[in-house]
C-alpha cells in the first residue's frame, strides 16, 4: 500500500507561479519501484495527463500544453515529487492529482496508476 499526499495548491494571478508537492510513503515501499505523475481535472472535463517522472528522475515527460512552463522533479530521497508551475494561465485552473505506478513504467495513461492522492486545487485568476 502506498499513501500519496499532495500539497501546494492555491490561488494565483495569471502569469504567476505555484509549486506542488507530492509525497509517497508506505511501510515496504522502495522508491526505485515508483514512477510518479501529475494529472489535472477541471470542472466538466476529464482527467488529463500533465507530467510524469521515473524513479531516477531522468527523462521526464510532459503534456503538450505545458509548453515549457512546468517542471517535474524528484528529491534525492526519491519519494517526493514536485511540479513547479510558472507562467500560469486561467485555463490551468483545475484540481491537480499526484499518482503513483508501483512496479511499472512511466505512462500517460491514468488507468495504469495504482495509487492517487486526494488532489489539490489550483485556481488562476485573469
Amino acid at each position: 500500500q502506498v499513501h500519496v499526499v499532495e500539497s501546494g495548491g492555491g490561488l494565483v494571478q495569471a502569469g504567476g507561479s505555484l509549486r506542488l508537492s507530492c509525497a509517497a510513503s508506505g511501510r515496504t515501499v522502495a522508491y526505485t519501484d515508483l514512477a510518479m505523475g501529475w494529472f489535472r481535472q477541471a470542472p466538466g472535463k476529464g482527467r488529463e495527463f500533465v507530467a510524469n517522472i521515473g524513479w531516477n528522475g531522468l527523462n521526464p515527460d510532459y503534456a503538450d500544453f505545458v509548453e515549457g512552463r512546468f517542471t517535474i522533479s524528484r528529491t534525492s530521497a526519491k519519494n517526493t515529487v514536485y511540479l513547479q508551475m510558472n507562467s500560469l494561465k486561467p485555463e490551468d485552473s483545475a484540481v491537480y492529482y499526484c499518482a503513483v505506478v508501483q512496479f511499472g513504467k512511466m505512462t500517460r495513461n491514468a488507468n495504469s496508476y495504482d495509487y492517487w492522492g486526494q488532489g489539490t486545487q489550483v485556481t488562476v485568476s485573469s
